[in-house]
């Protein structure tokens, strides 16, 4: 079962981030990690491809580790493995990362239950186990994805804030 725990404000304030790192980003330019990264700088972003096997992905530097990365980024989007990710975790709160995306898709996804508690106790926002496809305005296959999951009810639904309250720093 895929592991999915995700506000919607807390996907659009990390999408509102244009500059980030993608963790995992494949050399094969055919490989779904490398269309959301073409689909991401076609929108704006400016992605910064980590990946310890490459030293250029995309035409782009690529790094070994988000800790080696300057300027520093904020925001980081994994697309690994959950046998990789707490490493890579360790990596963006050593450095401050304070937002994160581990994609999820299927049980292979970059989202676990010690990711999340690691985000959590490290106040550190983060999106569990969605596409960022699903997002994108005007997205057409990946949209009607989100259409499905509404219907299903795993759309992740906004929240309701009293307005006289800090914002939460751990929320997700």
């Amino acid at each position: 079962m895929k592991l999915r725990i995700s506000a919607r404000e807390t996907i659009d304030q990390f999408l509102a981030h244009k500059r980030l790192a993608m963790v995992g980003l494949s050399r094969n330019p055919k490989d779904f990690s490398a269309a959301l990264y073409r689909e991401l700088t076609k929108r704006g972003y400016e992605v910064v491809p980590v990946n310890p096997l490459a030293t250029e992905v995309q035409g782009q530097r690529c790094f070994a580790h988000v800790s080696e990365i300057e300027p520093r980024v904020e925001a980081a989007l994994l697309m690994t493995s959950p046998d990789v990710t707490d490493s890579v975790l360790e990596d963006c709160a050593q450095v401050g990362v304070a937002w994160l995306w581990m994609y999820g898709v299927g049980k292979h996804g970059a989202a676990t239950e010690n990711a999340v508690q690691f985000c959590r106790q490290h106040g550190i926002h983060f999106v569990a186990g969605e596409c960022p496809f699903m997002f994108l305005p005007g997205n057409g296959f990946h949209r009607v994805h989100g259409w499905v999951d509404k219907i299903l009810g795993t759309y992740p639904q906004r929240t309701e804030q009293p307005k006289t309250e800090e914002p939460n720093r751990l929320a997700h």
